[in-house]
This record gives structure tokens, sequence and C-alpha cells, in this order.
């Protein structure tokens, strides 16, 4: 069974490519024979329903959405895509990804940064939420994995993020962040939306969900670009007790720490920007 994997929407775009458009933001769409899934939908900007024809994606064919979390730069653009589908589809996701949210911006200054659009707006377009914080198979060998368990101890999250509880802003701990799972014939293939549950929970709830399979390639954001340096190395560390082959970096992996997990697991890293393309079998 061949799957195919392909970067619409990225902080930036390669050299000397025609036509593509670079945002912060992420999605990404899975063609399997079975299904077609577009995985997170961007900001509320132009690059993933622009760059999709670009790419030979005909977004109309999707059969289903997947939202890692409930922030902006990975949902924003997801009114947008329904008013272009004019159909009804369903969309995965997790029963927070409304929550009141905010972020705390380089200069001080903290910003909304939670879904542009209120559920009752999305499904007047056609969106069918289907809300689980459980590990769930949504197609044929396609899972998600629900609410991460937060266990690693260096695995902290990201103290800028905040949620709106009771009138007061406090540390979000993001509970609605989830990763799809594909069966292939090597194993296990992990795409991540942004990982805010931290990469190496996600890879242990993924082993204890569908133990005795191995991960073979883990593709998307990592959100290791807002981590501190132990917990970077640590990562390293127990990545390197996997059978990887493949190790896509995209978003908010950021440059220094793509650059030293580069360094680390050296051919088998590439950087997953807008274009990027990736055939499993």
């Amino acid at each position: 069974m061949t799957t195919t994997l392909t970067i619409l929407t990225e902080n930036t775009v390669p050299g000397k490519v025609d036509g593509l458009c670079g945002e912060h933001g992420f999605s990404l769409f899975l063609e399997r024979p079975e299904i077609r899934i577009l995985f997170d939908t961007g900001p509320a900007g132009q690059a993933t329903l622009g760059n999709a024809p670009k790419l030979g994606i005909d977004l109309g064919r999707a059969d289903a959405i997947v939202l890692s979390h409930g922030h902006a730069d990975h949902t924003g653009g997801l009114m947008g895509l329904l008013r272009s589908l004019g159909k009804a589809i369903p969309v995965y996701g997790h029963p927070a990804i409304f929550s009141d949210r905010y972020s705390r911006r380089a200069n001080g200054r903290v910003v909304f940064a939670g879904m542009a659009y209120k559920r009752e707006a999305l499904e007047g377009f056609g969106a069918e939420f289907d809300l689980s914080a459980e590990f769930r198979q949504i197609a044929p060998g396609v899972h998600l994995t629900g609410e991460v368990p937060r266990r690693s101890t260096f695995e902290t999250g990201d103290p800028e993020l905040y949620v709106k509880r009771d009138g007061a802003l406090v540390t979000d701990p993001l509970p609605d962040d989830q990763s799809l799972v594909l069966e292939t014939a090597e194993g296990l293939a992990l795409v991540l939306g942004c990982c805010h549950a931290g990469l190496i929970n996600t890879l242990r709830h993924v082993q204890a969900q569908l133990p005795g399979r191995p991960i073979h390639t883990i593709i998307g954001g990592t959100h290791l670009g807002f981590a501190p340096p132990e917990q970077l190395e640590e990562t390293g560390r127990l990545l390197r007790e996997l059978p990887l082959k493949r190790l896509g970096l995209s978003h908010c992996t950021g440059l220094a720490a793509g650059a030293h997990l580069a360094r680390e697991f050296g051919g088998i890293v590439a950087f997953c920007n807008v274009g990027y393309r990736l055939i499993l079998s």
C-alpha cells in the first residue's frame, strides 16, 4: 500500500521554486488508495489553497480533515478551505481544539492564538466535527494518537503559551495535541503537527498503543525550536533507540534544533519545506 505525503504549508519555500508560498504554519496532504486526508490547514493566508494546485493536489478530493491541535497556524485556513470545498467533510480532532488560547510574542505582547471561528460557523460551511481524546483508527491503517500522556520529566511544554480559564490566563497544557500514525509495510510512520505533547511522550504513547511495530519515519513539526537545550539533547539520545530511516523536520523544529539533529542523525534527516513529498510503501 503506497502512502504519499506532501507538504502544502510550512514556514519556508526552497530556493528556485516558482510560485509557491511559505507561511508560518503547517499543512500536509496524505494520499492512500482508500483515503485522502488534509492534516492541518495552515494559517488564514493563501498558502494551502494556493500551493495545492501547483503541487498537483486537488483538495476537492479530500475525504477528511485532521486538526493536530487548536492553534491558529494549524487551523486558521479551515474556513477558507471549507468555502472552497463546498461540501460536508469530517473534521477529526480533540474536544479541546476550541479552547481560548493566547501566545506571548518576543516583544512581550500577548496575542490571541486559538481557532479563528466558532464551531457553529465552521459547521455551517460543512465541517462535521468528530472529536475524541482517545487513540483511534479513522481509516484502515490510519490512527490518531488522541490525548498524549505527559510522562517524560524533560518535556515540560512551552511556558509562553496560555489558555484562558475563569477569566485568567494560565499556562496551556495543550491536551488536544495529537499526531497521525500510519501503518506501512516497513512498520509505522508518525506525522506530527507541532508535537506540543513532546516527541518522546508521543512516541512512547504510540508504542504502547501499537506494540511491537517499528517506528521507521517521523515527519512534521517537533516544537524543539522552543525547547531548552537539555530537552533537545535527551530527545536525540532517545531517538537513537528507534530503527529510524527518515526524520523529516518542519515548522516549529527551528533552524538551530534542525541543524543539531542533522549533525546527529546525518543522511536520514530531511528539511521538509513547502513542496516536499515523501512516498512510503
